[in-house]
C-alpha cells in the first residue's frame, strides 16, 4: 500500500478487484446492500478511495455521490489507507487536561503528518479520537491498540523507535 501525505496513491490490484465485483455480484439485490457492500469493500482495500467507490457506483447503479456521503457520514469508513502502526492519540476531556493535545503535536511534528494522513513510506498512520477508555492513564496513546499512558511529549520519540 501507498501512501502519500497530499493525497494517496491507489494501488489496488486486479485480485481486490475482483474479490469487489464478487461481493458486489452477491449482494446487490439486496435490500440495504450497500452498508454490507462498503464493509467489505474496507475489508479488501484497507480503506475506500475514490476509485473503490466508483467501482461501487458502476457495478450497482447506486449514484456516487450517495456511496461518498455514507462513507463521510460513518466513522467506521476510511478513505485514506492506514499505515502499518495505527497511531492514536487520546484528545477527550481527561486526556486532554493532563497534555494529550502536546502528545499529538509532537506526533505531528516527528512523522511530518496530520489527522487521518499517513507517513509516505506507509508505516506510520495518525488519528485522534475522544476517549479510549484509560483515564486514569490520562493522557493516552495507541498504537495498534497497544495503550501507552501517562505521557510526556518526550516519551513520544522513544516509544515511535520500537515501531521502526
Amino acid at each position: 500500500m501507498a501512501c502519500k501525505k497530499q493525497g494517496v496513491l491507489f494501488s489496488g490490484t486486479k485480485e481486490q478487484e475482483d474479490a469487489l465485483k464478487k461481493v458486489i455480484s452477491e449482494l446487490k439485490g439486496t435490500k440495504g446492500a450497500l452498508m454490507p457492500i462498503m464493509q467489505k469493500a474496507q475489508d479488501i482495500y484497507g480503506y475506500l478511495p475514490i476509485e473503490v467507490q466508483t467501482m461501487i457506483s458502476d457495478e450497482t447503479g447506486i449514484p456516487l455521490e450517495k456511496i461518498y456521503g455514507v462513507a463521510t457520514f460513518y466513522a467506521q469508513f476510511a478513505l485514506q489507507p492506514k499505515g502499518k502502526y495505527q497511531v492514536s492519540v487520546c484528545l477527550g476531556t481527561a486526556c486532554y487536561v493532563k497534555g494529550s493535545g502536546e502528545i499529538y503535536n509532537k506526533l505531528v511534528e516527528l512523522l511530518g503528518i496530520t489527522n487521518g494522513e499517513c507517513t509516505p513510506d506507509g508505516k506510520f498512520s495518525l488519528d485522534s479520537c475522544r476517549c479510549v477508555g484509560a483515564c486514569g492513564l490520562a493522557p493516552v496513546m495507541m498504537i495498534n491498540g497497544e495503550v501507552y499512558g501517562r505521557l510526556t511529549p518526550d516519551d513520544v520519540p522513544g516509544i515511535l523507535a520500537k515501531y521502526e
